[in-house]
């Protein structure tokens, strides 16, 4: 007889360990070796998260890393010490364009770009049960951010093709609109995962009308979650609770525990399951998540 788990009052906690941007020189916390991403990412699921979404870095530079085997080394870590914890890899790496001065029909010095196949190699390699999918193109701060409506069917269709479970990430609401396109044509099996990127120069606000906005045009059956960044992050994650969604923290997108106070990514765990649980929610464990996103 299998057993009903009840996630009524359940909030699944994602952290968001790492990410791109130049924020080490700013926290010295934010991890950039494989072995001290994966340490981070560890200690955030001790300290509550059901999910850990990873991206690698340089270990010489700190800046953005798409190899492979920096993930690989990862993501052995992390399995080999808690096997339970939820993978989620970034495919939305590879899409800056900086445009050149002299030639803005060619990438400037700032640019990293890659085709829908290089961002999806360490999905296909490494077999995590989830990955991101990043839904349109986006004026990101002073760059570019590119995911052309075609590259993205070729990512959704081999995402599906390895059987991670897609996060799809909507940073403005036509995002949302070609999300919902994707899962009309077919491009996404059971039922669709949202997460609504809120607060990011120049996309989508991070406030109730714009949650409210999103979540009111997913499908019945999808689940969704949402982050602000920076002083929004816990602002966020409560009204995303109080709306019945989900959440996510972490040194991605905030690097601050309060006014001055540097974080760790287990702090700022900590500080998010405090404020759900004063708000009578409980947060969920990965089997409970696995459940709840139908991983494979």
């Amino acid at each position: 007889m299998t057993e009903t788990i009840n996630l009524k009052n359940k909030v699944m906690l994602t952290c968001a360990v790492t990410g791109a941007g130049d924020t080490t020189k700013i926290n010295p916390y934010v991890p950039v070796t494989p072995a001290e991403i994966a340490t981070s990412a560890l200690a955030a699921g001790k300290a509550g998260a059901a999910v850990v979404h990873i991206h690698a870095r340089d270990p010489k530079t700190g800046g953005i890393s798409h190899d492979v085997e920096q993930y690989r080394e990862i993501l052995q870590r992390i399995r080999e010490a808690d096997p339970e914890l939820i993978i989620n890899i970034t495919s939305g790496g590879g899409g800056d364009f900086d445009p050149d001065e002299a030639n803005p029909y060619q990438a400037g010095k700032n640019s990293d770009l890659q085709t829908a196949e290089e961002r999806h190699e360490p999905i296909a390699t490494l077999a995590p049960e989830m990955c991101t999918l990043d839904c349109g193109s986006l004026n990101f701060g002073d760059m570019v951010y590119i995911s052309p409506t075609e590259w993205l069917r070729k990512q959704a269709a081999l995402i599906q093709k390895s059987g991670a479970k897609a996060e799809l990430e909507c940073f403005d609401t036509g995002h949302l609109r070609f999300a919902n396109q994707l899962i009309k044509e077919g491009f996404i099996d059971g039922n669709p995962h949202f997460q609504f990127c809120l607060g990011i120069p120049w996309g989508a606000a991070a406030d109730t009308e714009t949650m409210l906005y999103l979540r009111n045009r997913i499908p019945e059956k999808a689940t969704w979650s949402a982050f602000g960044i920076g002083a929004m992050q816990m602002k966020i994650l409560a009204q995303a609770a109080l709306l019945g969604g989900h959440v996510r923290v972490g040194l991605e997108d905030n690097l601050y525990l309060s006014k001055g106070v540097l974080a760790k990514n287990e702090t700022l765990v900590e500080k998010g399951i405090d404020i759900l649980q004063k708000l009578g929610k409980e947060p969920m464990t990965p089997q409970e998540a696995k459940t709840l996103l139908q991983l494979k």
